[in-house]
């Protein structure tokens, strides 16, 4: 479970690890992540070292990139959101990626990214990511299709109609 951030413990609180081929890249995503005051951040170089971090230790995110080497961040949320794989298939992830067609986005939220971030990314949009996952966490979806957070983004001030409530849509 992921814990709720307050004025004390703010992002300390937080269990991180980064997951890129890129040491560079990792080191970009830390140094952010320190600025937000981040303290226990962990990194892996691959899916291999990654699935070890996760299963010996408790991670509250999961930040990865798309794009690695022999096994891509795709595969590993894949793997990761598998119930009987994984050893938390409820881990909020946020994939990072050169990719921004709305087409890999949507194969993003399909394998089951809680939330996606387009490189070069800025920390604001990071920010803002961590803490939606922390403060507004969604509900996940299982189906025999689909297990993940629910790709609705439920909006308190929505003030239409509810689709479920109409007719189908032909």
């Amino acid at each position: 479970m992921t814990p709720q951030m307050t004025a004390d413990t703010g992002m300390a609180a937080l269990k991180v690890l980064v997951v890129d081929d890129n040491a560079a890249m990792r080191g970009i995503v830390r140094a952010v992540l320190s600025a937000f005051g981040c303290v226990q951040i962990k990194e892996a170089a691959d899916a291999k070292s990654a699935l070890t971090t996760l299963t010996e230790d408790s991670i509250d995110v999961l930040i990865v990139d798309w794009k690695m080497k022999p096994v891509d961040g795709l595969a590993l949320v894949k793997r990761l959101r598998d119930p009987d794989k994984s050893p938390n298939p409820y881990l909020p992830i946020i994939m990072l990626s050169a990719y921004s067609e709305a087409a890999k986005v949507r194969l993003a939220r399909d394998a089951g990214v809680t939330e996606f971030l387009v490189k070069p990314f800025n920390a604001g949009a990071l920010y803002a990511r961590l803490t939606s996952i922390v403060n507004r966490p969604r509900p996940y979806v299982r189906t025999k299709e689909f297990f993940g957070p629910d790709r609705r983004r439920l909006d308190a001030t929505h003030e239409g109609p509810e689709r479920r409530e109409e007719a189908p849509i032909d």
